[in-house]
C-alpha cells in the first residue's frame, strides 16, 4: 500500500471514530424554563417531568458524607436502566436544578460531575426511563463551614 493511501485511510478512520454518530440534545432551558427557576426539588421535578413520584431503585449515587469545599463537591451517578434523560437536583442553593442530560439508546450512563452547594443538604438524581417511569436516588451530605468559599 502506498504511504499516501495509508495516511488518507488512517485519517478518515480517525475522523469517523472521533465524530459523534448523531447529535441529539434537547435544550431544556428553552423547552422547560420553569425547571431552572424552581426553588425546591419537587417544583423542579414537577416542571421537568410533570410529577414527583419516583421509584427509589436502579440508580447509584455517590457523594462524600462531608464536603470540605462546597465549591467543588464530587458527585458520581450511574444507572443500568434504559434512560431518556437523567437530571440532578439539590436543595441547598436557591435554584434546585443542577443539570439535565438527554440520553440515547446506546449511551453510557455513568457520570462524574462537581457541583456547588452553599450549605448542607441533599442531592437527588432522577432517571426518566424509556418505559416512562421515574427512578431516583437521594443522598444527604454535610458541607463544612464556609460553604462555597471553602
Amino acid at each position: 500500500m502506498e504511504r499516501r493511501t495509508f495516511l488518507s485511510l488512517t485519517v478518515g478512520a480517525l475522523v469517523l471514530a472521533v465524530a459523534p454518530a448523531s447529535v441529539r440534545a434537547e435544550d431544556f432551558r428553552k423547552s422547560k424554563p420553569l425547571v431552572w427557576t424552581a426553588h425546591t426539588v419537587d417544583d423542579a421535578m414537577k416542571a421537568l417531568y410533570g410529577t414527583t413520584e419516583t421509584k427509589a431503585e436502579g440508580v447509584k449515587l455517590k457523594t462524600p458524607k462531608v464536603a470540605a469545599n462546597g465549591g467543588a463537591i464530587p458527585v458520581d451517578f450511574s444507572t443500568k436502566i434504559p434512560a431518556k434523560s437523567i437530571a440532578v437536583f439539590q436543595d441547598a442553593n436557591p435554584e434546585a436544578a443542577v443539570c439535565v442530560y438527554s440520553v440515547g439508546k446506546h449511551d453510557i450512563t455513568e457520570y462524574s460531575i462537581k457541583i456547588k452547594m452553599g450549605k448542607s443538604g441533599s442531592i437527588t438524581v432522577v432517571v426518566e426511563g424509556q418505559d416512562g417511569k421515574l427512578y431516583s436516588a437521594n443522598q444527604k451530605l454535610e458541607v463544612a463551614l464556609g460553604g462555597c468559599e471553602g
